[in-house]
């Protein structure tokens, strides 16, 4: 038997008022209200700005590997190249100085006796070369120090050491640069919208994450945070108070095998900051929902985050999400043209789950029709047609040589009847 859904004012229940800025379905405010900035948005970028920070360059220099690999690249190019530059100024510079003190940069002629502490380095040109040979290990030859003088033998051992430690030091900042699991994000896709609906007779928040690589994201785990302003009994005013959204924490949903879309479900209970929300209250409450999704990376086993969030405008209330995975003969067939899409589900209550629950609403039977039954019924009865089609043309092909040879075969001994008459006569 069909039920019907009425809402609020149907049923003759008093609609609930737009909810305080401290509560949700708890308070009354009827002014103009200011609606506040996103905090993450859509790609999960926070909307934050640091400002008035004591000490913020000293600070960020004692923790320089991770400024090099946090900065973009163009600053890591630029850093890269200057680093290994001023050190080959430096120490060409030191060389010079050195071969300056001990006269090699006059020009001595017929004096084969004068040993100098570098071999053909007269110039600082000729030094900075010299430099570059050696923190690089190039050695052409031309250029090599020589035992007249320590001060460059030092030097030159010293010089060796400070380029193995810049070489470490640039490329692990690279590598580490490169191989951030940040752009993993991108490949990790979350509906426009979420919606709010009936499920299992309970009215719940859902909204779909998707992977779209074949590789898992391993130990996946889903967070939803409801973020809004807020004032404490005190009278504080909070501009971002965090509350934590259970979307299946103590039954372990929380935890995805992430290798199809799935939807995420939050049950609008008694512990949910929406359950005093209908659908009035929706269109004018002032809330974000964050979306955190982590997981580690199955090729370099590093941790990924992605975010995103849905601002009460971009819930959907009275919808389900369209279906996207579908069943073929051998194996599942997920079409992203309707990972998006939703359908207006005319049955859901407008009501609050607080009213719901008060009330006594009558939930859905389960023999009531379903549109995602219908679709998946419908994929399933058109893969059974083309099956069933495919077996008859096939049928139909074997039986057409049977059909001649039948015929032939009529044919030879018809003529072979008819020989035989004209023999006899």
């Amino acid at each position: 038997m069909h039920q019907s859904f009425v809402s609020c004012e149907e049923g003759g229940l008093r609609p609930s008022t737009m909810p305080a800025v401290g509560s949700f379905g708890n308070g009354k405010i009827n002014t103009r209200r200011k609606y506040h900035s996103r905090f993450v948005s859509k790609a999960g970028q926070c909307n934050i700005h640091f400002s008035n920070m004591d000490e913020k360059s000293q600070r960020y220099i004692s923790d320089i590997f991770t400024t090099c690999v946090d900065v973009r690249w163009r600053y890591m190019f630029l850093l890269f190249s200057l680093v290994f530059v001023v050190s080959w100024l430096t120490f060409g510079l030191a060389f010079w100085v050195i071969g300056l003190l001990h006269g090699d940069m006059e020009k001595r002629e017929g004096e084969d006796s004068f040993v100098p502490c570098v071999t053909q380095v007269n110039t600082f040109v000729a030094a900075f070369l010299f430099s570059v040979e050696t923190q690089t290990t190039i050695g052409y030859g031309a250029r090599y120090v020589t035992e007249e003088c320590p001060s460059a033998v030092f030097m030159v051992v010293f010089q060796s050491i400070m380029g193995c430690i810049i070489d470490a030091f640039m490329i692990g900042a690279i590598m580490a640069k490169m191989a951030r699991p940040k752009k993993r994000a991108e490949t990790l896709l979350f509906s426009h919208n979420a919606v709010i609906a009936l499920r299992d007779g309970k009215l719940c928040l859902m909204f779909r994450v998707a992977n779209l690589r074949k590789s898992h994201i391993v130990e996946a785990h889903v967070r939803a945070q409801l973020v809004k302003p807020r004032y404490t009994e005190e009278g504080e005013y909070i501009p971002l108070d965090q509350l934590d959204m259970n979307v299946g924490y103590d039954k372990g949903t929380d935890r995805l095998f992430l290798v199809a879309p799935l939807t995420v479900i939050h049950e609008i209970d008694e512990e949910s900051p929406l359950f005093g929300i209908s659908k009035q209250d929706l269109t004018a409450s002032d809330f974000e929902i964050v979306i955190i999704l982590e997981g580690l990376v199955e090729a370099t086993a590093m941790t990924t985050q992605a975010r995103s969030s849905y601002l009460p405008s971009e819930i959907l209330w009275g919808h389900r999400f369209e279906p996207v995975i579908f069943e073929e003969k051998s194996q599942y067939r997920i079409d992203y043209a309707y990972f998006h899409k939703t359908f207006e589900v005319p049955s859901t209550p407008r009501c609050s789950a607080k009213d719901m629950e008060e009330r006594k609403f009558p939930t859905p039977s389960a023999n009531s029709f379903c549109y995602e039954n219908e679709l998946a019924f419908t994929s399933r009865d058109e893969e059974e047609l083309e099956e069933e089609e495919e077996e008859e043309e096939e049928e139909e092909e074997r039986d057409v040589p049977k059909e001649e040879n039948r015929k032939c075969s009529s044919e030879l001994v018809n003529e072979l009847k008819a020989s035989r008459r004209e023999s006899k006569i």
